[in-house]
């Protein structure tokens, strides 16, 4: 993937920092989108100190026109498009709000919607490339008040099912990735607000669910989509690749 142009958005974090740093140590250009200017700042001076680079696009990718505007500000030919930004929420129908159910539409739909209508002239332009949407396992199997993330993990596999056989022919392919847990601030962050005192306890319970007997790790996230959007995955469009410890295979 050297010198090849990839476009990661939610990439100040998490799953999506952990891509950003995998891309940047094998010298592709790196642009990456988050509405979290701090985080992005800290991750930028990281990759400085270890000798690498990425270029931060401070933006919303709920919004079309504005996100167009962004996309425009990368000067090269785009080769990925990582659809990585997303939102989580906790609770059954009868206890998510209107706003609660809006909000993960607006970021973990119509955010993979935007970006990937924003690029696609570019990409076919440009000859073809790769686009990889993060998903859930929580897409395929039913998970406890995970409703309203679960509709959007859902849609983002149906959506990478119709873009690759829409764009097939076009040398578009399109992916996702299913993670089961991964330990991001996000796991933290839960365990801390309704856990207190008890985030040891909760977070080895959590981890138990998976057979492997741990969380997954976003550097191993970002390994799998590196193999997907690099050459070596060329033959690979309209898969889901579960990414998670044996919950989907081995769970009994």
């Amino acid at each position: 993937m050297k010198d090849k142009t990839i476009l990661i958005t939610g990439g100040a974090s998490g799953i999506g920092a952990a891509m950003v740093r995998k891309f940047a140590n094998e010298n592709s250009r790196v642009y990456f989108i988050d509405t979290n200017e701090l985080a992005a700042q800290q991750l930028i001076n990281v990759l400085k100190a270890k000798g690498h680079e990425a270029q931060f696009l401070h933006g919303d990718i709920t919004d079309f026109v504005a996100l167009q505007k962004l996309i425009e500000q990368i000067p090269s030919k785009l080769d990925v498009l990582i659809n990585n930004a997303g939102v989580s929420h906790i609770g059954k129908v009868e206890n998510t709000s209107e706003e609660d159910f809006d909000r993960i539409f607006q970021v973990n739909i119509k955010g993979i919607f935007n970006c990937t209508k924003a690029t696609l002239p570019s990409l076919i332009a440009d000859g073809g490339g790769s686009i990889l949407n993060m998903c859930s396992v929580a897409a395929t199997i039913g998970i406890p008040d995970r409703f309203a993330y679960s509709m959007s993990k859902g849609a983002a596999l149906s959506m990478t099912l119709s873009i690759a056989r829409d764009y097939v022919d076009q040398n578009i392919r399109c992916n996702c990735i299913s993670p089961g847990r991964v330990h991001t601030p996000f796991v933290d962050d839960f365990l801390s607000k309704n856990y207190p005192g008890k985030e040891k306890e909760m977070f080895e319970k959590l981890a138990a669910t998976q057979p492997i007997g741990r969380m997954g790790t976003p550097e191993e996230i970002a390994e799998m989509a590196y193999f997907i959007s690099s050459e070596s995955g060329s033959f690979i469009t309209g898969a889901n690749f579960t990414v998670d410890g044996g919950f989907m295979g081995l769970k009994m």
